[in-house]
């Protein structure tokens, strides 16, 4: 890792801030795996950070996963965050190109519009969008969670994606309908791959939001069976703390955050590079 400074010893204190700010970020990780192979006599006989005991109480996950029926949860998960992605990084791509690319009347105000939506606290709006999904009949529905949470990053993609085609040139499209292409075309074929940095970025963090999200998951979903692992998880906490099953707990929160940890790991210098590149023109 490059840092770009010369002196050795602002480069090893650095690198020993950098050092320590990892530690601090991956202890909690650590400690939800160590907490998640003990039993309940290692809770109450040692101090919570201490280390497991032998044997390691690897069966607290397939306790979680077969007792608790996780496997419905996470696939619940999986068609919500997938779906809200999809959908968001689509509704984002061509209004962010429309906003962008084209200069109609009201364009900047309705630029601005959506990027004022960012700064209005999304738990304001809970009461009226229950009672708004109630009256859709899209409570207790994956299709439910799927457009409200697309509109809940929406504003996000859009703020991203127009810095991208607004850094693109412009000979690009005047050479596509030189050549004869639609609209239509110009964007999907030529506009959109040149985007993929910026949509891999929107893509992943929306993911994270998403996947992560329990509030609007507890309002909108009250059918056991509809229950994303957020939820879930809130659900077997509320039970667990009575039934001292600390160990199972743990086991559920570490099998919840390792999907999203794996997908940061692997596109981590994708959304650097996403964020960045559409800074500047």
């Amino acid at each position: 890792m490059n840092l770009g400074i010369r002196n050795p010893a602002v480069k090893t204190i650095f690198y020993l801030i950098l050092i320590g700010w990892s530690l601090l970020v991956l202890y909690p990780l650590l400690w939800t795996l160590l907490d998640a192979l003990k039993d309940n006599e290692q809770f109450f006989r040692h101090l919570p950070w201490a280390l497991p005991e032998a044997p390691l109480l690897w069966s607290n996950f397939s306790y979680v996963w077969n007792r608790y029926h996780f496997d419905t949860y996470f696939v619940n998960s999986i068609v919500v965050t997938l779906g809200s992605t999809l959908l968001g990084l689509l509704l984002a791509a061509t209004t962010a190109y429309v906003l962008a690319r084209y200069k109609f009347r009201g364009s900047t105000a309705l630029y601005l519009l959506y990027i004022a939506s960012m700064m209005v606290p999304f738990v304001l709006a809970l009461i009226p969008l229950f009672f708004l999904m109630n009256s859709l009949n899209l409570v207790n529905t994956k299709t439910g969670l799927i457009l409200v949470y697309t509109s809940s990053v929406l504003a996000f993609g859009i703020f991203v994606l127009v810095g991208f085609f607004r850094s693109l040139p412009k000979e690009l499209e005047e050479a596509a309908i030189v050549d004869g292409a639609s609209h239509y075309g110009t964007f999907f074929r030529i506009m959109l791959p040149l985007s993929q940095p910026g949509l891999i970025t929107v893509g992943i963090v929306n993911v994270l939001n998403i996947w992560n999200e329990y509030i609007v998951g507890t309002i909108l979903i009250n059918d056991p069976s509809q229950y994303t692992l957020p939820v879930e998880i809130g659900v077997m906490q509320a039970e667990m703390q009575y039934r001292t099953e600390w160990g199972p707990l743990f086991a559920a929160l570490f099998i919840t955050i390792v999907p999203v940890l794996l997908l940061y790991i692997v596109f981590q210098r994708k959304i650097a590079s996403g964020i960045t590149a559409g800074a500047v023109k």
